[in-house]
């Protein structure tokens, strides 16, 4: 068993060495061709959308170190059984590591833009991992022959652990430095927004910010590593059903008058009260702008099919961006270039629908074309074609099951019109009772959420608080609860805090 054990470590380490080297060549070039990325990304695209639901309700934003941890685990069990393996036939060991490459390197060529330079670091794991098992291998039998010596074996183990290590710390540092943001200065904006007013952030306490930190603005897509794209390189080509192909520049979309607008977005994932929402100032040129470059005037065209750099597409509906509303290709946000991880450098914006039919980020091409025609990729998985952000208000304070003290409780949060004029009114209901109404905070436009808040008289005991919100149209948020598939989650939220006595 020791001995079966000790075989199983060499594998491991054989292979933490291919990983971390293949991890360091793919921080080089391409971060998402890392093996243990591009199996966790095969793994996303195949996973049951209830699955995935599954996964972001229970984890949140961890859904993904879990599934990457989940990947790498599952590897390391395989290399502990190629080990093994190997003490008896070094060449069935070695294979096995080679065929678990194979399915990265598989899994690397189903990307839609893959080519062969990205089996770069596939080849490099081909490589290093059977190359450090024969090592070990060899070392092994030569330390445990009777004239040998473990000093060897010791050094041989504690070099190629080095290996692996600086190669995984190299990568990650590699990549940190490639995600730095770039020294872009953008112009001013030919219509800036109006200053935005001052909210209830330091009046309520625990109630969400009026302006969200773009640090804490939530990240939900299919991604496991962020795109390295320079604003030099980068360039979006419109083509499709229009009258002449086009390609735009960085430096030509600058050029273009850009607009300012505060706008909330929202994650068709976010389930009722849950965070994927935040609301942000925004820089951009009009969508409508830069499809009238191309001449869309003739389309028989129903979407618009955006790419990204690596091949995700994401579908809009073309009447819902062009019918007036401040959709953009969005260079910057809370006065700032876009952060990498939220798009840089141009990303799509368009208020009122949820991000899955919207907010293509690292977009690069926009394809005007009908659903009959293509698909994208939430499309061909059961997903709405048609998804306006559903209104809602959340509370943020108290926190479900929090214990008070009795007496005066201030309970807030914030709501959310989009494209319904913005909110008119929030009210608040203890216990079943009858519905009170919220005051409000200051208005930050139709497209941008409210802040609300309530005090109430808080007796001892458990009390169940739910709160709605209604639109300037005149709409009542609606009591039926409804999952986020296929449009997004509906309902009131509610919940239960206690009181002491």
């Amino acid at each position: 068993m020791r001995k079966h054990l000790l075989w199983a470590g060499y594998g491991v380490l054989a292979t933490l060495v291919g990983i971390g080297l293949a991890h360091l060549a793919a921080a080089l070039t391409t971060p998402a061709t890392s093996p243990v990325l591009a199996v966790g990304s095969a793994v996303i695209d195949r996973t049951p959308t209830p699955v995935k639901e599954w996964a972001i309700r229970n984890f949140g934003t961890a859904d993904k170190v879990i599934l990457v941890g989940s990947v790498l685990a599952g590897v390391l069990v395989l290399a502990a059984v190629a080990g093994v393996l190997a003490r008896r036939r070094l060449a069935v060991g070695a294979g096995l590591l080679v065929a678990l490459v194979a399915v990265a390197a598989g899994a690397v060529l189903t990307r839609p833009e893959a080519g062969v330079t990205d089996l770069l670091p596939c080849l490099v794991a081909a490589v290093a991992a059977p190359l450090a098992l024969r090592l070990l291998a060899r070392t092994h039998r030569t330390a445990h022959a009777p004239d040998g010596g473990r000093r060897t074996l010791l050094l041989t183990t504690l070099a190629l652990t080095a290996t692996a290590a600086l190669g995984g710390v190299a990568g990650r540092t590699v990549s940190r430095l490639r995600l730095r943001p770039e020294d872009i200065s953008l112009p001013a904006p030919a219509e800036p927004a109006p200053p935005l007013p001052r909210g209830l952030d330091d009046q309520v306490p625990g109630i969400t910010r009026f302006r969200t930190p773009t640090t804490d603005f939530y990240r939900v897509d299919t991604r496991l590593d962020v795109p390295v794209i320079s604003a030099e390189d980068w360039a979006l080509t419109i083509d499709g059903d229009v009258d002449h192909q086009v390609t735009i520049t960085f430096d030509e979309l600058l050029a273009m008058p850009l607009i300012e607008r505060d706008i909330t977005l929202t994650c068709v994932s976010n389930s009722v009260g849950g965070p994927y929402v935040g609301g942000a100032r925004w820089l951009g040129v009009r969508l409508t702008d830069v499809l009238d470059r191309a001449g869309i005037g003739q389309t028989r065209a129903d979407q618009i099919l955006s790419t990204d750099v690596d091949g995700m597409t994401i579908s809009t509906p073309l009447a819902l961006a062009t019918d007036g509303r401040d959709a953009m290709l969005a260079v910057g946000m809370n006065g700032r270039p876009l952060p990498r991880e939220h798009g840089f450098p141009v990303r799509m914006v368009v208020p009122g629908l949820y991000g899955f039919i919207s907010a293509t980020k690292w977009v690069t091409r926009l394809t005007l074309t009908t659903y009959a025609a293509q698909d994208a990729y939430w499309t061909r998985r059961g997903w709405a074609t048609d998804a306006p952000i559903k209104l809602a208000a959340r509370i943020d304070t108290p926190r479900a099951l929090a214990q008070l003290d009795p007496g005066d409780v201030v309970v807030g949060g914030v709501a959310w019109a989009q494209e319904r004029g913005g909110v008119q009114g929030v009210q608040v209901r203890i216990d079943g009772g009858a519905w009170v109404d919220a005051q409000l905070g200051p208005d930050g436009g139709a497209d941008y959420w409210r802040q609300w808040f309530h005090r109430w008289s808080a007796t001892p005991g458990s009390h169940r608080i739910a709160v709605r919100a209604t639109a300037a149209d005149g709409e009542v948020q609606t009591a039926t609860r409804a999952e986020p598939f296929p449009d997004g989650a509906s309902g009131l939220h509610e919940l239960l805090v206690q009181v002491r006595g």
